[in-house]
């Protein structure tokens, strides 16, 4: 689904954020990136995007080398981003307006699906009367709308309180279950990593010449329980000691 190949990128008259980097993302994985903050998390995800492009190196996306990434993949960013004069049925549909789609089209297509995200009878809605969990739904609803298969989720609940965000993050497993989406993850929370992927990419050096690609020995479907057992609580104390050792240096 997705590949970077030797790839390098610094920004003017800074040293590189990423210095020959390699990885590949297999369709349906759930991956999630951690680092400490400035490691250069974010930087993939605007290469990605093709908000930024490459110094050198290529990125494929589904087979695709260095082509147009713009629009390409779908994007929901740590701030809903709704628009608060616009209802959450019409918030909704702007992927499709985007796209094109005759609003009585979009309005009949997203409407069902306002039900499965847990968002019935919030159509006529605004953002500001909605909780942040709920506004999140919206958010990825809106990811998903783009039609695209690779979603890139930028630390999305990390302004939820921690009860909303415990929930959300069950709720986000089953919505990638029922649509096999290929997900990258940004956090800095190791458990809410260790419970949502496949594989955790670790960033522990400036510049990204590399990741630690770590498999989660978790089988699906999962349960919080599952946390507690004691290969996954030593990982997660190695995966913390190397964030302490990355703010250290």
């Amino acid at each position: 689904m997705l590949a970077f190949d030797n790839v390098t990128f610094g920004y003017e008259r800074s040293r590189n954020i990423l210095d020959g980097l390699s990885f590949n993302v297999q369709s349906g994985e759930f991956i999630s990136i951690v680092g400490a903050s400035g490691s250069g998390k974010s930087t993939i995800f605007r290469l990605v995007t093709g908000l930024d492009e490459p110094s050198t190196g290529a990125i494929s996306l589904a087979g695709n080398s260095n082509g147009q990434l713009l629009g390409k993949v779908g994007y929901m960013p740590q701030q809903d981003l709704l628009l608060p004069w616009r209802t959450i049925l019409e918030n909704a549909c702007l992927p499709l307006e985007i796209a094109d789609v005759k609003k009585k089209t979009a309005h009949e297509q997203v409407k069902p699906l306002l039900k499965e995200f847990g968002l019935a009878g919030t159509e006529d809605k605004y953002p500001g009367e909605l909780s942040g969990g709920m506004k999140q739904r919206v958010a990825f609803l809106r990811a998903v709308l783009s039609g695209n298969e690779l979603l890139l989720l930028d630390e999305p609940f990390s302004a939820l309180d921690a009860i909303t965000k415990l929930s959300m993050q069950e709720w986000l497993v089953n919505q990638w279950e029922k649509r096999k989406a290929t997900v990258l993850f940004i956090t800095h929370d190791v458990e809410e990593a260790l419970f949502l992927s496949d594989r955790i990419f670790l960033l522990k050096n400036s510049p990204v010449t590399s990741f630690e690609e770590i498999e989660v020995p978790l089988p699906r479907p999962r349960n919080r329980s599952d946390l507690h057992r004691s290969d996954i609580l030593q990982l997660k104390e190695r995966l913390l000691q190397a964030l302490r050792e990355a703010v250290m240096l």
